[in-house]
């Protein structure tokens, strides 16, 4: 390789790096901004939501 490729090959990886960090930086951001925290919490607890519904028996299987 040239010295001309390996400087724009480098440019790139520099590039690429720092878009990187902006994009982890902003998701970051979205997941911590107060605006998103209900939907979050409500997120939380859809484990739990099929708690309410009663057991199933023997008898209702398929």
């Amino acid at each position: 390789m040239t010295m001309d490729t390996n400087l724009t090959v480098n440019e790139l990886r520099t590039v690429i790096t720092t878009l990187s960090f902006i994009v982890f930086t902003g998701i970051v951001w979205w997941a911590w901004s107060g605006r998103q925290k209900a939907r979050f919490e409500e997120a939380s607890q859809l484990p739990f939501a099929d708690d309410d519904l009663p057991a199933p028996r023997d008898g209702d299987r398929p």
